[in-house]
């Protein structure tokens, strides 16, 4: 299998590509959507594992990219800042699979294996999100609504876009 691996961590790609390498898998490495998709235009890649935030360019945007240029391309969103929204548009976009950051190398390899199907027996929460784990959700789903666009996005919520913006720095709080 050729693995592409697209994240502005240059570090994490790095490892992340020799374990790869080590279990006898070609890997591409790519810091941003143009590099990414000269990779996949280039070279027939199998899987990859695509950021959903890459400095200032939307995962999203990238993923439909690469799905135009290779459609038997295989997809897992691997991000630090997930939400609700966000894992359903990437499924909707053909990505297989959504994962939250940190994921081991076992967790990426097994999210391919395991797109056939859905797992029933996963927990259910026992209490509702916290208010700050609605807002975050809320903020993702007008932010992906905009195109990811942070100054129309600040003005339907009506917040100011700097405080949008350092609400968005911060990491998604937990439920």
């Amino acid at each position: 299998m050729n693995y592409l691996l697209i994240d502005d961590d240059l570090a994490f790609s790095a490892v992340l590509a020799r374990v790869l390498q080590r279990r006898g898998e070609q890997t591409f490495t790519a810091n941003n959507g143009e590099q990414a998709i000269a990779q996949v235009e280039n070279e027939m890649i199998h899987r990859a594992v695509l950021d959903l935030k890459l400095e200032q360019e939307s995962g999203l945007a990238i993923l439909q990219q690469l799905l135009e240029c290779q459609p038997t391309l295989e997809v897992v969103i691997l991000t630090g800042y997930s939400s609700i929204s966000t894992a359903v548009e990437a499924i909707k976009l053909g990505a297989v699979h959504y994962l939250c950051k940190p994921a081991g190398v076992e967790e990426i390899i097994a999210a391919f294996e395991k797109r056939a199907g859905g797992n029933s027996e996963v927990q259910l929460q026992d209490m509702p999100p916290s208010v700050n784990r609605v807002e975050w959700e809320y903020i993702q789903k007008v932010l992906n609504q905009h195109a990811g666009n942070i100054s129309a996005t600040a003005k339907t919520l009506g917040m100011h876009r700097r405080t949008l913006q350092r609400k968005l720095q911060k990491r998604p709080v937990k439920n």
